[in-house]
């Protein structure tokens, strides 16, 4: 490859990953193999300055401004920094700040917060603005969604006309930690890390979904003020304090030598930090020094930001245990010799799956590197083959759950290992929280915190089991009292009525949705009907295939199922559909739904739509009927204009339904 196309190579695998990691909040990358990637082509573009171009990754300020916000031109440009990677480019950078300023200097250090840069605009004390980085020149009107944060300062006291404060919006670790076991409850994917997590949130369209995620704010630079002149960045940080702002924590030293030795301070504690840290900025303090100073094209140059390579060492694996996770996904651990990574000792490292076992062929007794991935989870990189015992064998994940010891099954899918029992004790608190959830049984006052409550009081183990309850001992619970149990007990009595199709939905059984529940229920009528079909009576019902028909078969024959069942027939549970079509009046038509609906969730319009006799399809085609159209539709109103396809609105939807 030539010089030319190995740069042009580089520049597009950057911008790549700049949007991935600044617009779509998706990296693939680690933020190292990033930096490396840059300093790459840095270096390639050193070397042939004439092959430089305006719009390479290296002549800009990294990120982008969403489409989805309002644009927000920044009165101040909110710089970049130049990386280092080495305490002798620090020392560099320090010998370059002693030849440049012939006078006295000090330097501020900060440990450098991995969230989203933020500009925050203040008028007679204020709030009035908030937006994002952007490309450090344009950046997106976030304002509402800032105003759920509640360290954020809304007005400050004795505040100058107009005030411009840059600060960094992160997920604290602790609240990264509840969403992630939250999701992993609710069957959802787990987010990668809290700078991502922050990103996501605070890019909610709706703020209510921003305020629900917690975010914090910490401020580290005073952008502009209208009213008063001020000697050093210590000063302002000090400032912004006084005025109610949280702020960066912060050191000022005199010399190059004790900025380092506080950089390396920093990493051996940065998991004692609320927040997840990528670095540590080193800053001129003196404000007049910057001036003179001044900005490259790209960053200042009175400050530089290190970057803390990821660290990996060797451990030998002791075992290699399989851990049965809330959703029922069999997760492989290697157990570690301790080793100390990042701040923390080190015990054990994911595998991930059976296909990471196979691609890395690691075995109980081999000697592995680990490294901490996003500086959160230990990870096993690679296996040292030279130091592999001979009585070494190859790992194989178990065909019963090590809980429970009912039959596992691997996703269709993907490469995830996952227990079929209803009972299994691992899955007992997302179980009960799914059968309890809206769109299954719809128990009022059943939410997972609850939950957990009647499962660690030994309450309840499985979801039949909570029509057994009694209000006393409910009562008795942390956080509930006589009336929420009495209130839980008519919520759980109500919901034997709440019929098949919500029921199917709350058995949780692979691929038998709201959608596929609410057919079955249909054509079934009753859940003995259903448990007596054969495979092929099943896959002649719309909708569900041979794969699907395979679960719902293989769920209702495990004697887990049979004794849940049984339990709720006990009860008193409807096991009848109480969505047998009647009026066909949609008979033979195709509903496809977009945009919000006001009257309407979009689950509700669809089983509204099949209650009459049609269907409700998640994409637009020739053979769709109608559609219906709410506030913000997006594609598929496009595509129907485009295929001459009749569009409603809501209020004819609502007359075409009227008895």
């Amino acid at each position: 490859m030539n010089i030319q196309k190995e740069i042009d190579a580089l520049r597009r695998e950057l911008e790549h990953h700049s949007k991935l990691y600044y617009v779509d909040d998706a990296p693939e990358i680690s933020d190292y193999e990033y930096d490396m990637l840059m300093q790459k082509l840095k270096k390639l573009e050193e070397e042939h300055p004439e092959l430089i171009t305006p719009n390479s990754p290296t002549q800009k300020v990294g990120g982008y401004a969403l489409n989805t916000f309002a644009e927000v031109r920044h009165e101040v440009p909110l710089e970049s920094l130049t990386d280092v990677f080495s305490h002798e480019e620090l020392f560099r950078f320090g010998e370059r700040m002693d030849s440049l300023i012939p006078s006295a200097h000090e330097y501020c250090v900060e440990p450098k917060i991995d969230g989203l840069s933020m500009s925050l605009e203040y008028e007679n004390g204020v709030f009035v603005r908030g937006a994002t980085r952007g490309n450090g020149t344009v950046g997106e009107d976030v304002t509402e969604n800032l105003r759920t944060i509640r360290s954020l300062p809304l007005r400050i006291e004795n505040a100058p006309e107009k005030l411009i404060v840059r600060g960094e919006v992160y997920m604290s670790k602790a609240v990264f930690n509840k969403l992630n076991s939250e999701r992993e409850i609710n069957g959802e994917q787990p987010l990668a890390n809290p700078r991502n997590a922050a990103a996501g949130s605070i890019r909610q369209q709706d703020p209510k979904v921003a305020a629900s995620r917690r975010l914090d704010i910490i401020c580290f630079n005073m952008q502009y003020s209208s009213d008063k002149v001020y000697a050093t960045h210590a000063e302002t940080l000090y400032a912004l304090k006084s005025m109610g702002f949280p702020v960066v924590p912060y050191r000022v030293y005199g010399s190059m030598q004790a900025c380092v030795e506080r950089i390396e301070w920093l990493g051996e504690n940065r998991e004692s930090l609320a927040y997840d840290m990528d670095g540590a900025v080193i800053k001129i303090n003196s404000l007049s020094q910057r001036a003179a100073l001044g900005s490259t094209a790209k960053a200042p140059r009175w400050a530089v930001a290190y970057k803390y390579p990821p660290e990996k060492k060797e451990s030998r694996v002791v075992d290699i245990v399989v851990q049965v996770g809330r959703t029922g996904v069999l997760t492989p651990k290697a157990v570690i010799e301790p080793i100390r990574l990042a701040g923390t000792t080190v015990t054990n490292a994911t595998l991930h799956n059976q296909d990471n076992i196979d691609r890395l062929d690691i075995r109980i007794g081999d000697t592995v590197l680990v490294q901490k991935a996003g500086e959160i989870i230990p990870e096993v990189l690679s296996v040292n083959k030279s130091k592999r015992p001979p009585e070494a064998v190859p790992f194989v994940m178990p065909e019963l759950c090590p809980e429970c010891g009912a039959p596992t099954v691997r996703d269709t899918d993907g490469a995830a290992l996952r227990c079929t029992s209803p009972e299994c004790p691992a899955q007992r608190l997302r179980n009960l929280a799914h059968f309890a959830s809206r769109e299954a049984m719809d128990i009022e006052g059943l939410g997972t915190s609850v939950c957990e409550l009647l499962i660690n009081s030994g309450l309840v183990s499985s979801p039949a089991e909570l029509y057994y309850l009694k209000a006393e001992p409910v009562a008795e619970l942390d956080r509930m009292g006589k009336k929420s149990a009495e209130n839980l007990m008519v919520s759980i009595k109500k919901s034997k009525e709440a019929g098949l199709a919500r029921l199917l939905c709350a058995f949780g059984i692979r691929q038998v949705g709201q959608k596929a529940a609410r057919t079955l229920a249909s054509h079934f009528g009753n859940l003995d009907r259903l448990m007596q079909a054969s495979l092929e009576e099943l896959m002649n019902v719309p909708d569900v295939g041979g794969i699907t028909a395979g679960f719902i078969i293989e769920w209702f024959s495990m004697p887990q199922s049979l004794h849940q069942i049984k339990l709720l027939r006990e009860a008193g549970v409807s096991f009848d559909s109480k969505d047998i079509v009647r009026d066909t009046r949609f008979a033979g038509m195709t509903f496809v739904l977009t945009g919000k609906l006001e009257n309407f969730e979009r689950d509700e319009a669809a089983a509204v739509i099949e209650s009459f006799g049609g269907k409700a399809s998640t994409s637009v085609s020739k053979k769709t009927t109608y559609v219906l159209a709410g506030e913000n539709a997006g594609s598929k109103l496009k595509k129907a204009q485009e295929l001459s396809i009749k569009i409603i609105s809501e209020e004819e939807f609502i007359i075409m339904i009227k008895p």
